[in-house]
């Protein structure tokens, strides 16, 4: 039996080296449930409690973190605070934001760069601040850059393709005002 065990563990090392998983693979493995079209920039979705946390369609998080424990109370009980993190589809996290254990946010949200989630969302809001608060709604927002799209420069090139030439185009046409980019 502990020969076999071994051979188990020497066998997943060996896989893992010649097939490494990304974290969301393993996230995934671990318990963690998103939906389609799931966008991950370099952020951290709380590994030991993943299994708590459920993400829709549509969404990404960029460069932020999702916490389904606080640990705060571990050294007084024992034991952390757990609750699940639900978010809804059409999600947009922003960097540096963090999602506290025990949070719904809604569909159709905008969480803007440095929130802290601490509170449900509802639906259709933007949300920012520490703690997050909402700001305005979705549509609204929507609206105005939709109008804006017509007025503004818009560049179709994606970043990493983008000539010299173009970079300083877009440097000068941006001087005082702001356009939008693939």
């Amino acid at each position: 039996m502990i020969i076999k065990r071994l051979y188990i563990s020497l066998k997943v090392r060996i896989q893992n080296r010649l097939f490494p998983k990304t974290e969301l693979e393993i996230l995934r493995e671990r318990g963690l449930k998103y939906g389609k079209n799931f966008k991950f920039f370099n952020s951290h979705i709380d590994y030991g409690h993943c299994w708590l946390v459920e993400i829709g369609d549509d969404v990404t998080i960029t460069n932020s973190t999702i916490l389904a424990h606080d640990a705060s109370t571990k050294l007084y009980f024992g034991k952390a605070k757990i609750g699940k993190v639900k978010i809804g589809d059409r999600v947009f996290i922003g960097y540096s934001s963090v999602i506290l254990c025990n949070v719904t946010i809604g569909n159709d949200v905008i969480v803007a760069a440095g929130s802290i989630v601490t509170k449900n969302i509802p639906d259709n809001s933007i949300v920012a601040g520490n703690p997050a608060r909402i700001i305005g709604k979705t549509s609204d927002y929507l609206e105005k850059h939709r109008e804006y799209l017509k007025v503004k420069p818009v560049y179709d090139t994606y970043w990493p393709y983008k000539t010299q030439e173009q970079i300083e185009i877009i440097r000068k046409e941006l001087d005082n005002d702001f356009g939008y980019d693939e």
